[in-house]
């Protein structure tokens, strides 16, 4: 077995406690007091399920295809499900070096291009149907999740201004602004690079657009993407928060002393203060019709609703 820079086996975990134990058994105190806040973010996800459980269990089964956000490691028994737009490059990488078995020892040499090929990572809907239970009981399942409005402006300003997005111009742009702009040029037709934010939210709030096909994973609520009425999930990290829970994973899967999640400055991120000035230009009808879009994530994982919108 290959070892990592700093001595230390990555795999495999046998012999000693898996992380689902340590989550809900620590042995160490600063864990027994994250743990705390952790319950509080697992009961607000039940409550919420429980609460509106015909909006958010309007299928009552699972299928294969449900699971292919959800990347398992069963070296170090955990389940991730990602969320594009929450950090999930770099816990894509993370994994990479878990699973990788001493392949990768830096998180931050992974390119991003190879974190997202599919390939590089095993998920859920891989397995049998008896495996797939084996491991959503066992495992220590977790995602992370972002304020849905400020995930959505990421979202829009990463595929939709950036010009070597051509992909998403032409499969998503051309149509948006096919469908919301009146007298479009034939240019802004072909190339579809020059989406305006109304427009896409527009898109998004149009019954239309959601009868045609499910969102893209990009602007997909995180409670259609990660099912968390369904799966029962141990922990939720949050955007705000990202580094110290991120950590927190890292810790219970017992690699916490040689790996850590990858930090570096973002002077591109999207803040609240952007998202409320993308938000302005919204007809107060339209940001009601996106909220009730997003209301479960908002209600799911605590986030309040943003004092900036005119909801009708």
């Amino acid at each position: 077995m290959r070892r990592n820079p700093f001595g230390v086996d990555i795999c495999c975990r046998k012999g000693s406690r898996s992380p689902l134990q340590e989550l809900y058994n620590p042995t160490q105190l600063e864990l027994s007091n994250t743990a705390v806040l952790h319950q509080m973010r697992r009961d607000q996800v039940t409550d919420t399920c429980r609460a509106n459980s015909a909006l958010s269990r309007k299928r009552r089964v699972l299928t294969p295809s449900d699971l292919k956000h959800l990347v398992v490691d069963e070296d170090h028994e955990l389940i991730y499900c990602y969320v594009p737009k929450v950090a999930c490059t770099n816990w894509k990488r993370l994994m990479m070096v878990l699973t990788g078995r001493g392949k990768y020892s830096d998180p931050m040499e992974i390119p991003a291009s190879e974190a997202h090929v599919a390939a590089n990572l095993k998920t859920l809907n891989q397995y049998s149907i008896p495996e797939i239970n084996h491991r959503l009981k066992s495992y220590m399942k977790f995602l992370f999740v972002r304020e849905p409005f400020e995930r959505l402006v990421s979202a829009y300003r990463n595929k939709f201004t950036q010009k070597y997005n051509t992909s998403f111009h032409k499969r998503y742009g051309t149509k948006i602004i096919r469908r919301q702009r009146k007298n479009a040029t034939q240019e802004a037709l072909r190339r579809g690079d020059d989406v305006r934010f109304e427009e896409f939210v527009a898109y998004l709030v149009d019954p239309h657009t959601q009868r045609e096909e499910p969102f893209n994973e990009h602007w997909q609520t995180v409670h259609s993407l990660c099912h968390p009425c369904h799966i029962h999930y141990d922990l939720v990290g949050k955007y705000e928060t990202l580094e110290e829970d991120s950590n927190y994973v890292l810790r219970l899967a017992g690699v916490g002393s040689y790996l850590k999640f990858p930090t570096y400055a973002k002077s591109t991120r999207t803040t609240d203060e952007m998202t409320t000035e993308f938000f302005q230009n919204i007809s107060s009808e339209h940001q009601t019709q996106l909220y009730e879009v997003y209301k479960l994530d908002f209600l799911m994982f605590n986030y309040s609703v943003p004092s900036y919108l005119k909801l009708e």
